[in-house]
């Protein structure tokens, strides 16, 4: 049975109204890096702002406005950020970081099928962005004891809980690593969403 497109298909997969839903996620998470430095959460914004620049990486690299990531990656990156901006309790607070780790994890391995000729197999897909998942919650780390050892901030409590801090994004990077490779390589049209070229190579 073939799926049938209609017109909410073509309009999602247009190229400028998919660039135009990125780039408001983007600068929607420029709302998120301004709440959190008014806010007094520096690191956050720290890390918002990383989001972005990696999402924006397409359009600067190509020049060309267009040129952007499915919207529905930079949504799943722009949630849990915006979901640990305005969380007020602790254990959601740290669920959302889990899940922002994760979804930068996703960004890079979407940006690198869809802008590169790197292929990747099913299993080596789930596991770049498993190991990327666990490298960026790393770095996350240790950003955060810089802060605490320079800053005077108090965001490493315990090891019990900075072991949480790599178990959490490993298991929700596998989740990551599944939904990369059952939907943006086998369901999602990126083709028609990027111009020229681009959008015949994809």
């Amino acid at each position: 049975m073939t799926r049938s497109t209609g017109t909410l298909d073509r309009v999602v997969e247009d190229e400028r109204v998919n660039a135009a839903v990125g780039w408001a996620l983007v600068a929607f998470l420029g709302l998120v890096i301004v709440e959190s430095v008014l806010d007094g959460d520096l690191l956050w914004a720290g890390f918002a702002g990383f989001v972005a620049a990696v999402a924006l990486v397409p359009a600067a690299s190509h020049r060309d406005w267009t040129v952007m990531l499915p919207w529905e990656v930079l949504l799943l990156a722009a949630l849990p950020i915006v979901g640990r901006a305005l969380a007020r309790w602790g254990p959601s607070s740290r669920v959302a970081m889990y899940l922002s780790v994760a979804a930068l994890a996703l960004i890079i391995a979407v940006e690198l099928h869809v802008f590169t000729t790197v292929e990747m197999t099913y299993w080596f897909a789930v596991l770049f962005v498993v190991v990327a998942t666990i490298a960026t919650a790393g770095a996350w780390s240790i950003v955060q004891w810089l802060s605490d050892e320079y800053l005077g901030t108090a965001l490493l409590h315990s090891e019990h809980r900075l072991m949480w801090d790599f178990v959490a994004p490993t298991v929700v990077g596998g989740m990551a690593g599944v939904v990369f490779e059952w939907y943006f390589r086998r369901f999602a049209k990126v083709g028609p969403r990027l111009p020229g070229e681009l959008g015949d190579e994809a």
